[in-house]
């Protein structure tokens, strides 16, 4: 709910978001959902950008977020396309203990990793975490791939459908860092070639289940919000209802993310399992300034 909130004030007073170089627009990605206090109306949005969705002919019987996801394509992109917006900021809250964790694509989106080093660099003390999202061939799926560069803040934990002071506090000020960061950017300012340390997905971990598909156990007491801590093979993941531990039997150490989200219950999937990567991100020069026009 931060990002809502925060979105439904900037509409009201949008002065906070401007800078001298550009200017940022707030935009209510799922209005419909946030009005009845849900995370979605039919699906998941954050999963409706693909070109599937997008260039499909309408029906009457689309989903509310398939024709959502379409028009905020034509509002912000299209997507791949010249005319899309240069940046997108994307909002969102978790229940997991996710801390503040910034969302990129790949370890090719050079724009978007130097913004993230720029926020560890400015808030070291809340450990921004990054995650890579995009496994290799598979197509950006949300909504911040619509712009030619984008960003994910994935805050947390916070309750479904809860607004708390501190979150909204600290989402507020990572966006205007995210906006200074632009503008810095924008005023030419180069910024030089970095080692980054990411997490990149290699597999999703279901909970124990009956035969009937329902929960058997849930996740272990000495797993549950240790998010981003390595997890060895051996190591207790889940507490079953008859009393037993299971382990996790991988063949190597992994680092789980989005531990119990309360929004992959119906996605089959209790944690994400994700591999620690440290690679090399190149210089960004300086922005090259527009010609003068010919007297």
């Amino acid at each position: 709910m931060s990002g809502v909130y925060l979105v439904r004030h900037w509409l009201l007073a949008p002065a906070e978001l401007q800078r001298p170089s550009f200017s940022a627009a707030p935009v209510l990605a799922n209005p419909a959902a946030a009005a009845a206090c849900r995370r979605y109306v039919d699906r998941d949005l954050n999963r409706a950008f693909t070109s599937t969705f997008l260039n499909s002919r309408p029906t009457p019987d689309d989903p509310y977020e398939v024709m959502r996801a379409r028009e905020l394509n034509q509002l912000l992109g299209p997507k791949a396309s010249g005319r899309a917006f240069d940046f997108v900021l994307d909002l969102h809250n978790t229940t997991a203990n996710m801390g503040t964790c910034l969302i990129a694509g790949s370890s090719h989106d050079v724009f978007a990793l130097h913004l993230c080093r720029h926020l560890q660099l400015q808030y070291p003390e809340l450990s921004c975490q990054v995650f890579l999202y995009q496994r290799s061939g598979e197509e950006s799926y949300n909504l911040d791939s619509v712009a030619k560069n984008g960003l994910a803040l994935e805050l947390g934990p916070q309750p479904q459908g809860v607004l708390r002071a501190d979150i909204f506090s600290r989402m507020r000020a990572l966006v205007a860092t995210v906006l200074d960061f632009i503008e810095l950017f924008n005023q030419g300012t180069a910024f030089p070639a970095f080692e980054l340390e990411a997490y990149r997905p290699v597999g999703v971990v279901d909970f124990p289940r009956t035969e009937a598909g329902n929960l058997a156990g849930t996740v272990h007491p000495q797993l549950q919000d240790q998010d981003f801590q390595p997890l060895q093979p051996g190591d207790p993941i889940f507490q079953m209802f008859s009393g037993e531990d299971l382990l996790y039997e991988g063949e190597s150490m992994v680092y789980p993310v989005f531990i119990n989200e309360a929004a992959y219950y119906e996605k089959g999937v209790a944690f994400v399992q994700t591999e620690k990567l440290t690679f090399s991100v190149p210089a960004m020069p300086a922005l090259t300034p527009a010609p003068s026009p010919a007297s």
